[in-house]
């Protein structure tokens, strides 16, 4: 299990960038209906990182002490 890096601040950096990604296009072309679809893609995306962590607390051995010492999931500070 990977603890260095990106991964030593947040469990999910790969959705952390997604996030960013998805923020960010909108921004840059100046598009409203792009943000209103990010407010509809975050909770599908917190659901799936919630069961994405409970599958892998329960099969992958040494999970659940790497998620006692990354606490963020997505966001330092925030979740």
């Amino acid at each position: 299990m990977i603890s260095t890096g990106p991964y030593a601040y947040v469990r999910h950096p790969m959705y952390a960038g997604g996030l960013l990604m998805f923020v960010g296009m909108p921004l840059q072309l100046g598009s409203w209906l792009g943000l209103a679809a990010v407010a509809l893609l975050l909770p599908l995306l917190a659901f799936r990182i919630v069961m994405e962590e409970r599958t892998l607390g329960a099969e992958l051995d040494g999970y659940r002490d790497y998620a006692q010492r990354v606490r963020w999931r997505l966001i330092p500070r925030i979740w």
